[in-house]
């Protein structure tokens, strides 16, 4: 089963890079609209309230992925057609490049409006008034964390628990990012804000290395991305955030970080990488990486579900 697991896991990747998701019908957007349904029924400004918020909505996610998993044990052909459909319907490789490649087409031809517009749907901080550097900076951070967040992060937890961990996952980042403001986060949002850390431990450095590994295939460094991730990133407030940018910042030679606003205040995040600052054929470049990043996620990913199959079977 190990073998229809990496299979599934694979084609799905490439599902997503060949096929995509129309704008307005991507899964993932489904499901946010369906959590903002529930949290308008049961919002509290109390952690109770939002813990059976992530409990339904996580946990069915799982659920479903158990289902479907139990329906893939007939057969390994039957495994890696539920696996490669679960993987493509959570994946947002693809989604990321077209949103990251109209960012850096904005950014170029000067149509800083629509850069800001693009920007405010994938990232919670204000983009009134940014500058073309600062959309620029703002636009790699974001290509940067939603490779992690919409891509590794999924895959990994595909190869160690098939289907559940690939929904459940991606559910909660889906619900972690709907509760961004400091507020939430230590009242509603309290748990999955806890749970979004713990699920994406691992998967942050796994992204930070596989993306040292490659940074060469579109001309970044390989040394400058390690040197950033080890350096810089463990001054970021974020337990997990600040690995995988700080390794596209030394990666794609530039500085990211610094002061960002948000709707709730300005913070002063720390500078990582130590390069020149970004501009839009930086965007660009990134967008390749999280392609290189997505790849090589998909192939480890299948590796690693082998890996766990052959343990297991051992007497």
């Amino acid at each position: 089963m190990s073998a229809g697991r990496a299979i599934g896991l694979l084609l799905g990747v490439a599902a997503d890079g060949i096929v995509g998701h129309p704008k307005n019908g991507r899964p993932v957007a489904g499901f946010a609209r369906v959590a903002r349904a529930l949290e308008k029924r049961i919002y509290a400004d109390h952690p109770v309230p939002g813990a059976v918020h992530a409990g339904l909505l996580a946990g069915g996610a799982v659920v479903l992925g158990v289902l479907t998993e139990r329906a893939g044990r007939r057969s390994p052909v039957l495994q890696a057609t539920g696996t490669a459909i679960t993987t493509w319907a959570v994946l947002g490789g693809a989604a990321l490049a077209i949103d990251g490649t109209e960012l850096a087409r904005d950014l170029e031809t000067g149509r800083l409006d629509s850069a800001r517009d693009t920007l405010s749907e994938l990232d919670p901080r204000d983009t009134d008034g940014l500058t073309v550097i600062a959309l620029s900076r703002a636009s790699v951070e974001t290509v940067a964390e939603s490779t992690s967040d919409a891509v590794v992060s999924p895959l990994f937890w595909g190869a160690v628990a098939g289907a559940p961990g690939l929904l459940g996952a991606r559910a909660v980042k889906v619900l972690r990012r709907m509760n961004s403001s400091p507020a939430r986060n230590q009242r509603f949002g309290w748990v999955v804000v806890r749970l979004d850390e713990l699920v994406n431990l691992l998967p942050t450095r796994l992204a930070a290395a596989l993306t040292v590994s490659g940074a060469p295939v579109v001309g970044g460094s390989a040394a400058g991305a390690w040197r950033a991730w080890q350096r810089d990133a463990s001054a970021h407030p974020s337990p997990n955030a600040g690995r995988v940018e700080a390794a596209f910042a030394g990666a794609l030679e530039i500085r990211l970080g610094g002061r960002t606003v948000y709707p709730h205040g300005v913070e002063e995040l720390p500078v990582l990488g130590d390069g020149r600052n970004p501009d839009a054929g930086h965007v660009t470049r990134a967008v390749e990486l999280s392609r290189v990043v997505g790849w090589l996620a998909g192939l480890t990913s299948a590796l690693i579900a082998l890996l766990i199959g052959l343990r297991h079977r051992r007497p």
